[in-house]
């Protein structure tokens, strides 16, 4: 019996960059290279897409740290 199975891998790297375009250039880059390297992976897995956005941190990227103050 044939069943699908969607999948989602979800991440957060931090990049040094100057503006958020060219974060979420280098971190598209990285990604293909990967998938490219391991196309065997992407081919039984079935990946088709790799998304992704960038932003400027704030007070919700530092809850950890806000738990351990208090």
């Amino acid at each position: 019996m044939k069943i699908k199975v969607h999948w989602i891998i979800d991440g957060v790297a931090e990049i040094d960059a100057d503006t958020p375009e060219e974060a979420e250039k280098m971190v598209e880059n990285e990604l293909s290279k990967f998938m490219g390297e391991n196309k065997s992976l992407s081919d039984s897995l079935g990946a088709r897409a790799i998304q992704g956005k960038a932003y400027f941190p704030g007070s919700d990227d530092n809850q950890e740290e806000i738990i351990d103050n208090e």
